[in-house]
């Protein structure tokens, strides 16, 4: 396993702890238990993805890093909430090569 694959592995296990235990503190936790359910995250996935572009149209390296992790965080979430997981992401991704 790369290291890729084990920062992956790593936030998707804080994730599904955060969806299990519900800590009050966790913004993760939050989502799975907003008013709006799965809509918050995708709404959080189009308002990451326009940032991500914005960032792209500026040509700012360092905002385009930091939303397109925005946009896998929040996309593992939703594979969370999907009650899917990251092998499914890799076998997708592998299957596409």
């Amino acid at each position: 396993m790369d290291d890729t694959d084990a920062v992956l592995d790593d936030l998707f296990a804080v994730i599904e702890d955060r969806k299990e235990n519900l800590p009050e503190d966790s913004y993760t936790a939050s989502l799975f238990t907003h008013e709006k359910g799965e809509n918050a995250v995708l709404e959080k996935l189009g308002e990451e993805s326009t940032e991500l572009l914005l960032a792209a149209k500026d040509d700012d390296r360092d905002e385009i890093a930091h939303e397109a992790a925005d946009i896998v965080y929040h996309m593992l979430v939703l594979l969370s909430m999907k009650d899917m997981d990251v092998e499914a992401l890799r076998t997708e991704l592998r299957d596409r090569r």
